[in-house]
């Protein structure tokens, strides 16, 4: 391994112990450029016009080649490699003294005890021999000489910086005094040894050093002595020490803002950040990262201060907005006690000196506002016991190895508090209007933050008032600005960070309203070659939210609503047909996403023509591939289009999602989407209407429901629109079946079967024909009732679907129990259920699973009875279907009668009770009545059994077989297990 030296005459150590001799000039000039330059590419030209100033040969190129051979000969084991940028010489730190003068330099740097800092730079300095290459002069390497020459006068006088603060002014007069004479003009070097004189008792002589200095420089440069000269000077006239022999110690030093004493909610992050820059091993680096307003700065003050005891050396904090990086270092380095004179003028040393002071240290670094990847990196403590804790519009993500935590809203509760703190008790008495604020500012602490402030210095201002004012989203962002805080401003920020082609983007996806878009909706909405560039962009700094693909596979994103009303006030970009693109895809995948569910709500389809679809089919294949994914992913986007659609659109639409809706009982999303299109004008009213009467009648308001069916059926009838009356007709025969009105309800069905066409469908006449059976069966017609029944089975079975069949099997069991024919009733209803369960029908399987409790009941199979009618119980919760979870729970009760537990089963009795008799079903009530006489019996009260006897009498009829049926499977249940 060869040694190099090049502070002093070109030396070459080759083996160790024997100093190789380099004859010739332009060896000795191509060495020294490759070591001056060890470790970088050297471009063939700089070799050149070192090599040969004056021009060089034709034949250069292999002369050139031929004094690298002769090195190699020389030198034993010297490392240069040939590229396309040039020549590099490859050595270890270790292998040339200029690499070892400059790791010397940075230990000193890095050392906080001066007088082992002073030990690294003297080291550093013994390396010097004299004048860099001296006796070698090669034109093309003055200025690099001139730069080592400097480097080397700086490192003494850091050197003695560190030795006058070490108290060893002494030993150091005579070394100044002759570096003065060397270089007359270094200022540093005057204001050093005016203060080793000053110490040294000799206060004249460094009065004297200030006279020539200043006199040299007016003479020379005309100029007057610099400020640290000038106050040295002073300080030497006062007899005061101008730098103390041992400054105290910064640590530790703490620069954090003061935390806020509102600061409300984010326990789970700041849990998570306690426990990634705790952790303790090697340095960590957390990002906090969030659209514009979420509380990234309070948040990291907030866990700095909680993380203080971790940190017993300090807490550093650090705005870097708008800053430029040697700035920042340079006051890093004077907070952490760096002389200002000692502070590097290059970056990267500055970099290196912050490193240094931190070593060993336990300390943490708070970067906030981060734009900027490459700044953090330079920020980054060298050794384990630091960590470093970044808050950034952008999610950095360059930044390897660094744990990132997305900053969202504060949740409901949270954001209720946090508007407590700020406005006071008001919040909690108006809280209707606290919560429309708190939505109108979409739980962003910013926003939430003005909206509190503008209620603390107006006590009389209402909160509905400033509500109101905030759901007008032409002025939302005008509203939440309070002295210098402003929502606009923040979002600004971000926007202006922005390339051209992501402002576009920006601005065209604050047009679309929709809750959160598709991959392929941002695609085709943006139409352009470089979208997904943009929407990286985007996501980035954190304007656009990357939410994961959805049930379809597809990636979703979402812009936040505050940021969406910055975007759409920007006015329009270029025109795009992106945006219509994208409204006709969803209309048409909504059509056909539809077409390939089971449709279970008994309203009649409008009649349409399919909409064009123009995306690609093998996009829609994919999409479409399941259904019910695809409407569970857009069912919001879905419910927002209808409240932007002319009415006959809105309805069309609505009644697509409607098959979904429905088939999950999301019964509110409904009623609230069709109330939207229920003030249009006739007969597009009346269907809404009737639609919204449906919803009434599965929450079991059958009395309204009963009325308003009514209401609807003659607006039909007046119409002419003889398909939507005759399911509206079913639906009402259905209802006062439930009212307990059978004749009434067989009359209506009946009227209902001759509505529908002779092509009416198996569903259609199915569901008619489950009323009329029904209605049958409380006159006590049960042969009549079953060849209803028969017929609706043999049409099921036709069509091969399984849900038709499913449901017609329900009522063929029912009735089979009814005629006695036990075993038929368990081998139809098992068929139903076993068909249902295999299809998204579970209104259906509820009713089947609940009708299987009762007939499993009736005929002695008591366990299987309580798990079906549990699981039906289930399933009707889950679809907010009251009047059946009601019926499971009432038999549920009677079986707690039948094992003991009567005392348990009376209040659920007595609750169940009350709803049964609000909803006007006498059946449903008599049978409730019936429970509570077996529970009151149970437990001893016999005339709260009496009573209860009595009251079912009334109300039960004896004709309704039903009834009759239902009573056998509860008594069965009440008896004792």
């Amino acid at each position: 391994m060869a040694h190099f030296a090049v502070l002093g005459p070109l030396a070459v150590e080759s083996p160790p112990g024997r100093w190789a001799v380099l004859r010739g000039e332009r060896q000795r000039t191509l060495l020294a450029v490759l070591l001056l330059n060890a470790g970088q590419h050297v471009p063939v030209d700089v070799l050149v016009e070192a090599l040969w100033p004056e021009g060089p040969p034709k034949s250069y190129t292999s002369n050139l080649h031929t004094y690298l051979s002769r090195l190699r000969d020389r030198i034993e084991g010297l490392r240069v490699e040939h590229g396309p940028p040039g020549y590099r010489l490859h050595v270890e730190p270790e292998e040339l003294d200029l690499l070892v003068f400059r790791s010397a330099v940075a230990d000193g740097r890095r050392a906080v005890d001066p007088v082992a800092a002073a030990g690294h730079y003297r080291r550093a300095l013994a390396l010097w021999r004299g004048p860099v290459l001296a006796g070698l002069h090669v034109p093309r390497l003055d200025a690099n000489v001139a730069r080592l020459e400097s480097e080397r006068l700086a490192v003494f006088e850091d050197c003695v910086d560190a030795e006058l603060t070490a108290g060893r002014h002494g030993e150091l007069t005579g070394e100044l005094q002759a570096m003065i004479t060397e270089h007359p003009l270094r200022e540093r070097l005057a204001a050093q040894l005016m203060i080793a004189l000053h110490r040294a008792g000799q206060q004249g002589s460094a009065l004297e050093v200030y006279r020539r200095l200043r006199a040299t420089l007016i003479e020379e440069l005309g100029v007057e002595p610099g400020a640290e000269a000038r106050r040295v000077h002073a300080a030497v006239l006062r007899g005061e020490d101008p730098v103390p022999r041992l400054p105290p110690s910064v640590w530790p030093v703490c620069q954090l803002p003061p935390d806020v004493g509102d600061f409300t909610g984010r326990e789970a992050e700041l849990a998570e950040l306690a426990g990634v820059l705790g952790a303790g091993a090697g340095v960590p680096v957390a990002v906090l990262s969030g659209e514009p307003g979420a509380g990234k700065s309070t948040l990291a003050v907030r866990a700095a201060h909680r993380l203080r005891t971790r940190f017993p050396d300090g807490q550093l904090y650090v705005p870097l907005a708008g800053r430029e990086i040697g700035e920042v270092l340079a006051d890093l380095l004077r907070a952490l006690g760096v002389p200002g004179p000692a502070v590097p003028d290059d970056v990267r040393a500055r970099a290196a000196v912050f490193r240094g002071r931190l070593t060993d240290r336990r300390v943490l670094v708070v970067l906030d506002d981060a734009v900027d990847p490459e700044h953090v990196r330079t920020l980054l403590p060298g050794t384990p016991g630091c960590a470093v804790l970044v808050t950034s519009r952008r999610r950095l993500s360059g930044l390897a190895g660094a744990h990132r935590l997305a900053l969202g809203p504060l949740s409901g509760a949270d954001a209720a508090e946090l508007l407590h703190r700020l406005a006071g008790a008001r919040v909690a008495r108006e809280r209707a209007d606290a919560e429309r604020i708190i939505a109108a500012c979409a739980r962003l602490p910013l926003a939430l933050r003005i909206a509190g402030s503008r209620l603390a210095i107006r006590p009389h201002l209402r909160l509905g008032e400033l509500a109101d004012r905030l759901e007008d989203e032409v002025r939302r962002l005008d509203e939440l600005t309070v002295s210098d805080l402003a929502v606009r401003s923040s979002i600004a920020l971000s926007y202006e960070g922005l390339r051209p082609p992501a402002r576009r983007a920006f601005r065209l996806l604050g047009r679309c309203r929709l809750a959160d878009l598709p991959a392929w909706a941002v695609t085709t909405l943006l139409d352009d070659p470089d979208a997904d560039e943009a929407v990286e962009e985007l996501v980035e700094a954190s304007l656009l939210e990357a939410r994961g693909a959805d049930g379809t596979g597809e990636g979703r994103y979402r812009m936040h609503d505050l940021v969406r009303l910055y975007a759409a006030e920007l006015g329009d970009p270029a025109p795009s047909e992106g945006l219509r693109t994208v409204l006709a895809a969803t209309l048409a995948l909504a059509d056909a996403a539809a077409a390939r569910l089971p449709r279970t709500v008994p309203m009649p389809s409008p009649a349409h023509e399919p909409p064009a679809q123009p995306l690609p089919e093998e996009l829609v294949e994919r999409l479409l591939a399941r259904p019910d994914d695809w409407f569970a992913a857009e069912r919001a986007n879905l419910l927002l289009l209808i409240g932007t659609l002319a009415p006959r659109d809105a309805l069309l639409l609505l009644d697509r999602l409607g098959v979904y809706l429905y088939l999950h009982g999301q019964y509110a999303d409904m009623r609230a989407a069709y109330e939207t299109v229920s003030d249009a004008d006739p007969p597009l009213a009346t269907v809404a209407e009737a639609t919204l009467t449906l919803l009434r009648h599965a929450r079991g308001e059958y009395e309204e429901a009963a009325v308003r069916y009514r209401a609807c059926a003659k607006e039909l009838e007046a119409h002419g629109d003889r398909r939507t009356h005759a399911w509206v007709s079913a639906n009402l025969a259905h209802c006062l079946i439930g009212l307990g009105r059978a004749e009434e309800a067989l009359q209506t069905a009946t009227d209902a079967r001759e509505l529908f066409t002779v092509d009416g469908s198996a569903a259609e006449l199915g569901w008619v024909r489950a009323a009329e059976s029904a209605a049958l069966l409380r006159l006590g017609r049960i042969s009549d009732a079953r060849e209803v029944d028969r017929t609706a089975l043999a049409a099921a079975r036709s069509t091969g679907d399984a849900r038709v069949i499913g449901e017609a099997l329900h009522g063929f069991a029912w009735s089979s129990l009814l005629t006695g024919d036990d075993p038929g009733a368990v081998a139809a209803i098992t068929e139903s259920v076993h068909l249902l369960r295999g299809t998204m029908a579970r209104s259906a399987l509820a009713k089947s699973l609940r009708t299987s409790g009762a007939i499993a009941a009736a005929t002695g199979a008591r366990e299987d009875a309580v798990a079906a009618f549990e699981e039906a119980r289930e399933l009707a919760r889950e679809l907010d279907e009251r009047p059946r979870e009601l019926s499971c729970t009432r038999a549920l009760a009677a079986a707690w009668i039948g094992s003991g537990r009567a005392e348990q089963a009376i209040p659920v009795l007595r609750a169940c009770l009350d709803e049964f008799r609000s909803m006007g079903g006498k059946a449903a009530t008599g049978l409730t009545w019936l429970v509570l006489h077996r529970a009151y019996l149970a437990t001893g009260e016999t005339q709260a059994a009496a009573e209860a006897e009595t009251e079912a009498a009334e109300l039960l009829n004896p004709r309704d077989a039903s009834a009759a049926a239902l009573r056998r499977a509860l008594l069965a249940l009440t008896h004792p297990a």
